[in-house]
């Protein structure tokens, strides 16, 4: 019994993101804090969850993965290690 108390599953698929429901992680954490401020803020910010909600999902369903985190980046909201700044035009490596 001991033995197998360190065997894990191997993923089926590689490249399947990690999901809670039917939510990716990006579109979770969009949905929780668009949730909190309408939690906080009422009903005007209600509306704004569920347009963004919308927005966000049709968009993500057009663009490629990983397209939030880029986008952090390209707006200075995060820090991409071993990227050169994202208004760097010519590095050398």
């Amino acid at each position: 019994m001991a033995e197998d108390s360190f065997i894990k599953q191997f993923p089926q698929y590689l490249s399947k993101p990690f999901q809670v429901l039917w939510f990716e992680v990006d579109e979770l954490i969009i949905f929780l804090f668009t949730l909190t401020l309408a939690l906080i803020y009422g009903k005007v910010m209600w509306i704004a969850f569920l347009a963004i909600q919308y927005f966000y999902t049709r968009t993500k369903r057009k663009k490629p993965r990983g397209f939030l985190k880029h986008g952090l980046y390209m707006l200075g909201f995060i820090q991409m290690k071993n990227y050169p700044d994202y208004f760097q035009r010519e590095f050398h490596e």
